[in-house]
């Protein structure tokens, strides 16, 4: 077996993982989200399109190139309706190896309320992610939502998008899932906050310092806090 294909193996495999994490968690019900990943400057893995994301197994991955074309795809299975938002990502950030789109239920109640995730609250999430922006809504399964996006790639990693979802980017697989779950206890925690009438943010101070520690860690990825601290 060639590396190469060592790696396709392997990558396949990663994504049936993070599929069975986001529907186990309830982050995605019955066939909803969508999982990519870069295979090399060329080529991406997809989930399918109706195909449960807890039930998915490392063949039902579909290849495709950067211009959308299927180059290996299970007989009946076509790759996820918003792969065109996918292949936008890789086109746009070569920094990008690997992309998730889920439901969280309370980061897709912030983007419903139309609320974005852009207060400094929690060190770990200040950190690590930043502000999360409110992408305005785009009808999904098409070009109209990877249009929406777009702007904001060049800027962040995660993003909400309007009654809809989460989309997360990292430099792999499980980068980009962290990246979910990340985002989704801060909605909770947030969301408790709310609840209790009050959201204490960090301080100006506090926050840079967060900042000076994320360049000492040599953290990477969009952090829009960070480039702000500068």
């Amino acid at each position: 077996m060639t590396s190469a294909q060592s790696r396709e193996d392997a990558l396949r495999q990663e994504i049936v993982e993070i599929g069975r994490r986001i529907y186990d968690r309830f982050f995605v019900a019955a066939n909803d989200g969508n999982i990519s990943a870069r295979l090399d400057e060329a080529l991406v893995l997809i989930t399918p399109t109706g195909v449960s994301k807890g039930f998915m197994k490392p063949d039902d991955i579909i290849k495709v190139d950067l211009a959308g074309n299927v180059l290996s795809s299970p007989a009946g299975l076509r790759p996820s309706s918003e792969t065109p938002m996918h292949l936008a990502v890789y086109a746009a950030r070569p920094d990008v190896g690997a992309a998730v789109h889920a439901h969280p239920p309370a980061a897709t109640g912030f983007s419903i309320a139309g609320i974005e995730l852009d207060l400094p609250l929690l060190p770990e999430v200040t950190l690590t992610v930043g502000k999360v922006p409110l992408v305005p809504y785009g009808t999904p399964a098409g070009v109209e939502l990877q249009n929406m996006v777009a702007p904001y790639l060049k800027d962040y990693d995660a993003f909400l998008l309007a009654n809809h979802g989460t989309l997360n980017l990292g430099e792999t697989l499980t980068k980009a899932y962290f990246g979910l779950e990340s985002i989704e206890l801060y909605s909770r925690i947030r969301l408790v906050a709310r609840l209790l009438g009050n959201e204490n943010q960090l301080s100006p101070t506090d926050v840079g310092k967060l900042m000076d520690l994320r360049a000492k860690m040599g953290l990477k990825g969009r952090n829009p806090l960070a480039d702000a601290s500068r």
